[in-house]
């Protein structure tokens, strides 16, 4: 195979009727929607958290993430488990869809850059767009979506941490 024409796998899916994809090496798993617990004081976006054979993983609701309009939990509405580099490595965290599609291949050479203006996804969120059969794919950039303050959570304690914490800490050393 030539260098310049590279062929990659993609996970597609949608959103309010639209086609994306993420890289299927950043994903680990399709689940079917399960309870999500919901965290206090977390983005709009995040919609919980699920047990992943006894771990807690942080799950977006996509659609709020990207401002599309709210939408109804379907037997097709399923949560995506990937990895995303939030800055200090790699993070399970799943990504609530409409629907999973496929894994398709798509050839480097097919993907172009987004166009400026007329998306409804912030541009800086894509890595680039892909013609298939039925119109365009979008391929996000899960690094690029999420921030360690979404999956983490509020960044400032809750009211009564701060001075349980204050208390709790040693007393600096008597000169």
């Amino acid at each position: 195979m030539d260098d310049d024409i590279q062929s990659r796998q993609y996970l597609t899916f949608t959103l309010d009727q639209e086609a994306y994809a993420l890289p299927i090496t950043q994903v680990r798993e399709v689940l079917e929607l399960t309870e999500i617990t919901r965290v206090p004081r977390t983005p709009q976006a995040m919609r919980g958290v699920i047990n992943l054979r006894g771990h807690a993983v942080a799950v977006a609701d996509m659609r709020a993430k990207f401002s599309l309009p709210v939408a109804e939990d379907t037997v097709n509405t399923c949560i995506i488990i990937a990895e995303a580099d939030l800055g200090d490595g790699p993070t399970v965290l799943g990504a609530l869809v409409d629907a999973v599609r496929e894994v398709v291949d798509i050839e480097s050479i097919a993907v172009e850059p987004p166009p400026r203006m007329g998306l409804a996804v912030d541009t800086a969120y894509l890595k680039g767009m892909a013609r298939q059969e039925d119109g365009f794919v979008m391929i996000l950039d899960l690094d690029r979506i999420f921030t360690a303050e979404d999956v983490l959570g509020a960044t400032e304690p809750l009211p009564g941490q701060a001075a349980a914490a204050a208390k709790a800490a040693p007393a600096p050393p008597a000169p």
